[in-house]
């Protein structure tokens, strides 16, 4: 459900004058990659950068639905192909994706984020930003995304595509250490040669495929880019000691969790593993999320507030809107992209706390974390309910602690948001076939 009063404009919105000065650098950047580069300016570009001056949403929407389009031929034909313009593709996404994440009905939280995450960081950190409000919404409100005002903005999810590296070099190769054409051609074999071997052992995970096309093997699927993706966020990590990082999470990469501890909204990783995160940094997070909710969704979901209220909750706000008695911001609970954004941030410190469930030393640790994880479980999941995310994450955890009653009145209650939704029917009968069998 998305509830907006009037459509968004560029001259109304809160962000005006960061945006149009991120568009008037975005736009310098692209001329100047396109001087250096010897290479013409495509048309599209032209065009979106123009729309963009003037703040045409609804022009900008339609040239990069087309230059997507165009995009994707391009894999098949090269006159088409805008990675062969990689710098300037890489400008004219985040500058579209800066708007997409503005112009929305949650503009208030999308800005309060940026602020948020910009102001936790220090200056001259490294920070990966991983889901699309994470990346666009940061780069956007930095004072300057080129010259890395007040930190060095980059996503994970790109490092594998060459012509975004080349985009990054082109600001940051100075300054940081990033991955070179031939440590991308080293994390590509070396993750292919894994593959293949666990391939060979029937070990592949869940969502990795390998292709043969003309006698060479090709990474499909989400994982296997990932996979690449974090092999190479590992050099940008081990190569630039002297840097501080951060990361706001969009796919787990396994190699960052023993450095992971919670930073505020986001997550820092550690120059060395943490054997356990400290009462501190736990009683902080903590803290820092109770209170930052309360304006969200209210005051009353606490340590002590069992599923079932919580359930209640999304029951009675979600599915059947009600809103009597709602002490929260009705137009957060009615718009999905920051119920989303913050769900996945809150989901992601969960995910922190879970993996130290498992790799923990003492039964007090595994309790300690045992409870955070929850607590945050419960935030996420309130504040969007919809989100997959922090529904299945939530019930793999309640299953794992064979809470089997719990796990099947999240996914009941969330049939009641999305009746029609298979998944869910599909995984209430399995839970209550696993507790049956509990029983048995």
């Amino acid at each position: 459900m998305n509830s907006c009063s009037e459509p968004w404009g560029l001259e109304h919105s809160i962000v005006s004058d960061q945006l149009k000065r991120f568009v008037t650098e975005k736009v310098a950047q692209a001329k100047a990659v396109a001087i250096a580069e010897g290479k013409e300016m495509w048309p599209q570009f032209k065009s979106l950068f123009a729309a963009a001056e003037k703040g045409d949403l609804l022009a900008m929407r339609q040239i990069f639905a087309e230059m997507r389009r165009l995009s994707v031929q391009g894999q098949r034909s090269r006159p088409h192909h805008y990675c062969s313009h990689g710098s300037q593709w890489s400008t004219a996404l985040e500058l579209w994706g800066a708007f997409e994440q503005f112009a929305g009905c949650g503009e208030k939280y999308s800005a309060a984020f940026g602020r948020d995450v910009i102001a936790s960081i220090p200056p001259g950190s490294i920070y990966f930003g991983g889901t699309d409000s994470g990346r666009f919404v940061v780069t956007a409100l930095c004072p300057s995304h080129v010259k890395a005002e007040p930190f060095f903005t980059l996503t994970q999810n790109g490092l594998a595509d060459k012509g975004y590296l080349q985009h990054l070099r082109s600001m940051y190769g100075e300054r940081i250490y990033l991955p070179s054409e031939q440590d991308s051609t080293n994390a590509y074999r070396d993750y292919v040669e894994d593959a293949l071997r666990r391939q060979k052992e029937n070990q592949l995970r869940p969502g990795e495929f390998l292709e043969e096309v003309d006698g060479k093997v090709h990474v499909t699927g989400h994982l296997g880019v990932m996979a690449i993706n974090g092999r190479l966020s590992k050099l940008v990590f081990d190569h630039n000691p002297e840097r501080e990082c951060y990361l706001e999470e969009s796919f787990p990469l396994e190699w960052m969790y023993p450095h992971l501890s919670p930073h505020r909204l986001i997550l820092k990783i550690n120059r060395l593993p943490r054997s356990e995160l400290s009462d501190e940094v736990v009683q902080r997070d903590h803290e820092y999320w109770a209170r930052y909710v309360q304006s969200m969704i209210g005051d009353w979901l606490s340590d002590d507030t069992p599923l079932a209220e919580v359930a209640g909750f999304v029951e009675k706000v979600h599915a059947r809107h009600d809103l009597s008695e709602f002490q929260g911001d009705a137009r957060f609970v009615q718009n999905d992209l920051p119920q989303r954004l913050f769900s996945k941030l809150r989901s992601s410190i969960g995910g922190v706390y879970s993996w130290r469930v498992a790799s923990a030393k003492t039964p007090a640790e595994r309790d300690r974390m045992l409870k955070e994880a929850d607590f945050a479980f419960r935030q996420a999941w309130a504040l969007c309910p919809r989100s997959p995310e922090a529904v299945f994450r939530y019930i793999n955890a309640l299953v794992a602690q064979r809470r089997f009653e719990d796990a099947i009145l999240m996914a009941e209650t969330a049939l009641k948001i999305e009746p029609e939704n298979v998944q869910l029917k599909d995984l209430g009968t399995e839970l209550k076939r696993m507790k049956n069998s509990q029983r048995s």
